[in-house]
């Protein structure tokens, strides 16, 4: 079966400048090429070539200015069996034009149906036209078939994951390891360190982190937040946003560091040099992939209780979920609830480990995304 997939025009894949849809193809590309003939899309970059074809996976890149009429064109000269389209449906109609024969998948990461993305006509064409629609979340799931419920028999949710490889554990000889060069480096070998990891934005909540920290440093003078990201993923230019964050941090000195981007290939080593992780989101996030991340890690997680985030944290369970997600006092309670209780934290670092192994490592969304595939050929 020859397969494509088809990315944004926002990031390049491989995530060479990372991106939760990059990571996504990345992760469940070793799996798939073994059973499919595969070709990813993807827009040009610096540290790409325009075309690679290795270990039975196809890459081809585009101008930004002119991916969509370039993947177009060239999907006019292919027979793909299955057209793998992420996060863009206004594209589906241009792309379907140009292989009629072929099945279509839509990908949703983001709420890319809701009302102010696609008109009621052009949502219900891209229904009619795709085979099926997969989402990261039940969150997304539900935004898509409350407003075109015809949507509902098409539609699967298949979690994100991770390369556990990536993430060794905690108490393990190379987790120590790592956990003590990456403290050396930031020089926070005494330090108690919250983690944030994110982009730089009004709606990822770092600011409220460091509101809580003004309080939180009074009573724990060893706390140190970590803020781990830039404006745009590897974008670490600064707006209003970063500025006004930087100088709302000067008052806690040496108690808050700005790390800026950090490549995807190393996160894990950050979340293994952490203490506790916080997703301070203010948006209804599809599903952040971090929350991922962090209990590979196995570090405790604070989270606010957005969007598609409590369908993998638990509270009690495998975090600390907060549904007063505006108050930094709110903040404040959850990081406390870790550093009374040590022994609590163990139990949910350990839940949120087995959770991950069990249930989101790349070898699962691989498998969910297989079986969408394979279901087109028995329909």
């Amino acid at each position: 079966m020859k397969v494509a997939l088809i990315c944004t025009e926002s990031l390049p894949a491989p995530a060479v400048k990372g991106g939760a849809i990059q990571m996504f193809i990345d992760g469940i590309t070793p799996f798939l090429k073994e059973k499919y003939q595969l070709t990813i899309y993807s827009i040009s970059d610096p540290n790409l070539k325009d075309y690679s074809a290795e270990n039975g996976t196809e890459y081809i890149h585009f101008p930004k200015e002119s991916y969509e009429t370039n993947v177009a064109d060239h999907l006019k000269r292919r027979r793909y069996d299955v057209i793998h389209v992420f996060n863009r449906p206004a594209n589906l109609h241009l792309y379907y034009n140009s292989s009629p024969w072929s099945r279509f998948v839509l990908g949703l990461h983001n709420d890319m149906m809701a009302v102010e993305k696609i008109s009621d006509e052009e949502g219900a064409e891209v229904v009619r036209l795709v085979s099926r629609v997969v989402t990261i979340s039940y969150f997304i799931k539900q935004r898509v078939i409350e407003r075109f419920p015809e949507a509902a028999g098409k539609t699967t949710v298949v979690y994100s994951g991770v390369d556990l490889s990536k993430f060794p554990l905690r108490k393990s000889e190379t987790g120590i390891e790592i956990r003590s060069e990456y403290r050396r480096r930031y020089e926070v070998e005494n330090k108690k360190v919250i983690l944030f990891v994110g982009r730089l934005s009004r709606n990822k909540g770092a600011h409220l982190l460091v509101d809580a920290m003004k309080t939180l440093v009074k009573k724990h003078p060893n706390l140190v937040l970590m803020i781990v990201g830039g404006k745009w993923f590897s974008d670490d230019g600064m707006n209003r946003y970063t500025r006004d964050l930087y100088r709302q941090a000067r008052s806690l000195r040496n108690h808050v560091i700005f790390t800026r981007f950090v490549p995807s290939d190393v996160i894990g080593n950050m979340f293994l040099m952490g203490d506790i992780f916080v997703c301070p989101s203010q948006w209804e996030e599809p599903l952040a992939r971090v929350h991922y991340e962090a209990m590979a890690a196995g570090i405790p997680i604070v989270t606010t209780n957005r969007g598609g985030n409590g369908e993998v944290i638990l509270h009690g369970q495998n975090g600390y979920l907060i549904d007063d997600y505006t108050k930094p006092e709110a903040f404040i309670e959850g990081i406390e609830y870790y550093l009374q209780a040590p022994s609590l934290t163990s139990y949910i670092t350990e839940n949120g480990r087995r959770f991950v192994e069990a249930n989101f490592q790349f070898k699962n969304a691989a498998r969910r995304v297989t079986d969408v595939y394979d279901s087109l050929n028995r329909t």
